[in-house]
């Protein structure tokens, strides 16, 4: 038994921040002190609260330290792992009530209306231990489901559960799964969809990271549920910490009997294979998913016939997300009831998102649906930093569409968002600020998307590409006021002709900007302006003279010369010569400089 426990953030943001080498140089001082014995060092997932990585929690004090260096790591054990004296310094300051006490996570603001169902075990096991998992309940929902329940019964939980799909379109998990156990066969699959490609989302990536088996042990309940033996996991190269220790937790399973033949000594046999996906975001829709599977190009096809009834290898199929899959043995063990008491009417349990932009706090969070957009910015994330304002967030990515001010406060569920012209998508959740220009937004995600298109139908095929061509005509300071005409009207032909949900929704972050922020596309027309000052070729930048000291900083950090003026007097900024680069504003300590 050990007297303290260090856990360490091992998702990839905090190891982007040398998570490891902190790691090693604790194991290396803790030995150096011979408290080997008496100090364990766990490797986590992650904590959720990435801005303040890497971060280092010691228990049993629940001492939260963040932004750890590894020049640091000597004065922690030597002082708190030694000595029993926190180190202050380090400490996240939400948790520090005065100078003797500190307070537990769940009672600071970014933890406290947060609940976690999907990254329970995220960033409080080792993710690469099963003992840890299974010491968490791990694997006991697997075994109550092949000794005290029928397929039937299992499903008939999940339904009751109202758990909906959390890669995007909400579909009820029950109804799938029941149509594919429906459906006869001498052979089913089970796939996991962990091909997370929309910009600013990473929260598929994180329950690999932190809880790898809880994925392995959902996905073979539900073989079970509809008579499956193979299922494959599809995920991205592009995250290697994830794929490791993906690997790691299916060798584990096996050698502990939880996966291959007669699982707990039932007739139950069920195993599963890794596939890597290239990167192509296209590859994140189910029929391109199964597709690429087969080794063939990744395209979608056409539906009908659906997975449930001809998928993988033309076999009924059942595909869910990394998150919805996290949630299945928590629902079995539990009971449907208790999922139930979470959410609103029709989106029952909670909701994982990946919180970034203009926000204090980026991270993980996990909250009950029906939290308010309000709730999740201003007192999970800490609001919006810089004296700015909050404009809009985008949910959904590329699939999705822009939430302004005005509806801050509606609950955020599938049926919530839709109706505001946005959507759950998988869970990025990007906060804008007043100097974000929603024209150059709309911009941005229509990029990736003509980029990411598959190119097999027409309608996506080209029709993104006009429609990014209008874009681009009017941020340049070219538009006419019909272009905004028309970028509508090609919004809703590209919606109802598009072969699968991704060209379907790529108009949307195009729809929702007309919709709420229609005067900024105007004002780039008719005034040749950007409110917002992003647009680079409807921008100048100007000097106020009464504002400004003439301490000559602005003209002597100008890449180009184009300031100009003598010492104690106002300068001026030649806008011919500007590049808009903004050196001259980030340097000013007058507030002088201002864009227009």
């Amino acid at each position: 038994m050990y007297r303290s426990n260090v856990l360490v953030c091992g998702g990839t943001g905090c190891t982007s921040s040398n998570s490891e080498l902190i790691i090693q140089r604790l194991k290396k001082e803790i030995k150096a002190k011979g408290l080997e014995k008496e100090v364990n060092v766990v490797r986590t997932g992650c904590f959720g609260l990435c801005a303040l990585g890497p971060i280092m929690i010691v228990y049993p004090e629940g001492s939260f330290y963040s932004m750890v260096t590894p020049e640091d790591v000597p004065e922690i054990v030597e002082e708190h792992l030694l000595k029993g004296r926190i180190v202050k310094r380090l400490l996240y300051q939400e948790t520090v009530v005065d100078d003797n006490t500190i307070k537990s996570l769940s009672h600071t603001p970014f933890y406290e209306k947060q609940k976690r169902v999907a990254l329970r075990n995220c960033g409080v096991i080792n993710p690469e231990k099963i003992d840890e998992y299974i010491a968490q309940d791990g694997y006991a929902a697997l075994g109550k489901a092949l000794t005290e329940m029928t397929p039937q019964e299992v499903i008939d939980e999940i339904s009751k559960s109202g758990l909906r799909g959390r890669g995007g379109a909400g579909f009820p998990t029950g109804r799938k799964w029941s149509f594919a156990a429906a459906n006869q066969a001498d052979q089913k699959y089970v796939c996991c969809n962990a091909d997370e490609g929309d910009p600013g989302a990473f929260m598929d990536r994180s329950i690999l990271e932190g809880d790898p088996h809880a994925v392995l042990e959902a996905m073979a309940i539900a073989a079970y549920a509809i008579g499956a033996s193979q299922g494959y996991i599809y995920v991205r190269a592009e995250y290697p910490i994830a794929v490791k220790r993906l690997q790691i937790a299916i060798d584990q399973a096996r050698e502990y009997g939880l996966l291959g033949k007669n699982i707990f000594d039932t007739d139950f046999c069920f195993d599963v294979e890794l596939r890597l996906g290239a990167g192509a975001f296209v590859c994140g829709e189910e029929t391109a998913l199964m597709t690429s599977i087969e080794g063939k190009r990744g395209e979608p096809r056409c539906r009908p016939p659906f997975p449930a009834v001809k998928g993988l290898f033309g076999k009924p199929t059942i595909l869910n997300n990394v998150e919805t899959y996290a949630n299945v043995p928590q629902i079995i063990l539990n009971g449907a009831d208790w999922f139930t008491s979470m959410g609103t009417e029709k989106s029952k349990g909670t909701k994982v998102f990946a919180l970034g932009g203009k926000i204090k706090h980026t991270g993980l969070v996990e909250v009950p649906m029906g939290t308010t957009l309000r709730e999740i910015v201003e007192e999970i994330g800490g609001g919006v930093p810089g004296g700015h304002k909050f404009k809009a967030a985008q949910t959904g990515g590329p699939s999705g569409g822009c939430i302004p001010a005005e509806h801050l406060d509606v609950p955020i569920d599938y049926d919530n968002l839709i109706a505001i012209g946005s959507m759950m998508g998988s869970g990025g959740l990007i906060v804008m600020d007043d100097t974000t220009c929603m024209v150059d937004i709309a911009k941005f995600f229509l990029e990736f998307t003509v980029d990411e298109s598959c190119g097999k139908c027409t309608p996506c095929r080209i029709g993104t590409k006009r429609l990014l061509e209008i874009l681009n005509k009017i941020t340049s300071g070219n538009g006419e006021l019909e272009d905004i005409d028309k970028l509508e009207e090609l919004c809703y032909y590209i919606k109802e002709n598009a072969l699968c949900g991704l060209g379907q929704t790529a108009p949307n972050p195009v729809l929702s900007t007309l919709r709420y922020f229609r005067d900024e596309y105007i004002a780039h027309v008719t005034e040749k302006r950007c409110p917002a000052g992003a647009c680079k070729a409807l921008t100048n930048y100007y000097i106020e003279p009464d504002k400004c000291k003439g301490c000559t900083l602005c003209a002597r950090n100008c890449p180009v010369n184009a300031i100009s003026g003598t010492v104690k007097q106002p300068h001026v900024i030649d806008t011919q010569k500007c590049i808009k680069c903004g050196a001259c504003m980030e340097k000013c300590k007058f507030q002088a400089i201002v864009k227009r």
